[in-house]
């Protein structure tokens, strides 16, 4: 899996999907004719699973009058039959081009929520051309229009039919803008639009030529949590593809990856560690690992992280040795044979794996390695 996987796209869903949302209810349950309504939520990011949960937009910010017009409308919209739902859809897509600005915060709100947990209701919004007057918004200088504009393409991204329309319909470029200038909330659902239009292959290149890699790892190093799990998870994604690898390392990724994995409190050890693993495929990445100090953050981690985040790191130092004995030299005399020894025996079976094949490069006699092998061997069995 560290190296570039042969289908990342359905591992990113895989993991994205299991990850658990911590919810916060903008408004207690209520009933309408007669049912209960108790899923209009808002998903916050504080999981601690290996990559941000970018299934729909978490941000919590209407206003208690609007969301109580949103839940009008949106609850007529759940009780009713098909016509009148596609009416209402209909309608606030026109909203998105009336001239009031309030009118167009509404409808862009509206339509966000009615995208957010509904499969049905993404095709049906994007095929009344909901998408361009979206994409429109998040060009806007208002910061609430930009944000539900953002948001709200973020939820129809998630209709695999709706991805290469919200593309086509030049979707990229305004993302990246918000990505620069939005709002805390905006980048971050930017940050996931990308990710989720980053799925179709040939997306990542358009996406990385856009100038979003810099702002994603801009977003790593100085967003708030849920920033730095969302840019990870968009990085991750994006850098499968070589020329976006050489991009994220030519914009100084690797710093913040190093200190966030050097962080076992951050929650971003897993998070950085899997991007540092899609990487170091590169000889420039394995560069920037080295002269950042990953070689003894990888090598603590084999020895007191948790059997995953050791998995992980024993793959990416197996990368960074196989083609350079200065960098063998170098993990050896960072005293990485007695945690790697101990891997070999009680780790998992990938993690037994690659550390015995590490163990085995890291005993080619080369200058300065069998010395320092010798001694932390002799160490490791006087324990």
């Amino acid at each position: 899996m560290y190296n570039v996987p042969i289908n990342q796209n359905k591992i990113v869903d895989a993991v994205i999907q299991k990850i658990p949302s911590m919810e916060t209810d903008i408004e207690a349950n209520y009933t309408y004719m007669g049912r209960t309504f108790n899923d209009m939520t808002i998903n916050d990011a504080s999981s601690s699973s290996a990559f941000s949960d970018c299934n729909s937009d978490r941000s919590g910010e209407f206003t208690s009058s609007t969301a109580a017009q949103s839940r009008r409308r949106l609850l007529i919209a759940c009780a009713s039959d098909n016509s009148d739902d596609d009416d209402l859809i209909q309608n606030l897509v026109s909203d998105l081009d009336s001239g009031s600005v309030d009118d167009q915060k509404q409808a862009a709100m509206e339509l966000r929520l009615l995208a957010k947990n509904n499969p049905e209701n993404r095709l049906k919004i994007a095929q009344a051309g909901a998408i361009k007057p979206l994409i429109s918004l998040i060009s806007s200088a208002d910061p609430q229009l930009q944000e539900n504009g953002v948001t709200a393409i973020l939820n129809l991204s998630l209709c695999d039919e709706n991805k290469e329309l919200i593309v086509y319909a030049g979707a990229i470029k305004p993302l990246v803008k918000a990505l620069r200038i939005g709002t805390s909330t905006a980048k971050e659902n930017a940050a996931c639009a990308l990710l989720r239009l980053s799925q179709i292959e040939e997306n990542k290149i358009l996406i990385g030529r856009s100038g979003a890699i810099p702002l994603l790892v801009n977003l790593l190093e100085t967003g708030n949590i849920r920033g730095k799990k969302d840019a990870s998870t968009a990085l991750y994604s994006l850098c499968s593809v070589k020329e976006n690898k050489i991009r994220a390392v030519e914009s100084g990724i690797m710093k913040p990856l190093v200190e966030l994995m050097a962080d076992f409190g951050s929650g971003m050890v897993d998070k950085s560690a899997y991007v540092v693993g899609v990487l170091v495929g590169v000889a420039e990445a394995r560069a920037a690992l080295v002269e950042e100090g990953g070689v003894p953050v990888m090598v603590e981690i084999v020895e007191v992280g948790s059997q995953r985040q050791k998995e992980i790191a024993v793959a990416i130092l197996l990368q960074v040795c196989e083609e350079s004995v200065a960098y063998r030299t170098m993990v050896a005399r960072e005293g990485a044979i007695p945690p790697l020894v101990a891997l070999s025996q009680s780790g998992t079976s990938r993690a037994k794996q690659k550390a015995e094949t590490l163990i085995g490069l890291l005993r080619q006699p080369r200058s300065g390695i069998t010395a320092a092998i010798t001694s932390d061997l002799s160490t490791t069995y006087q324990d």
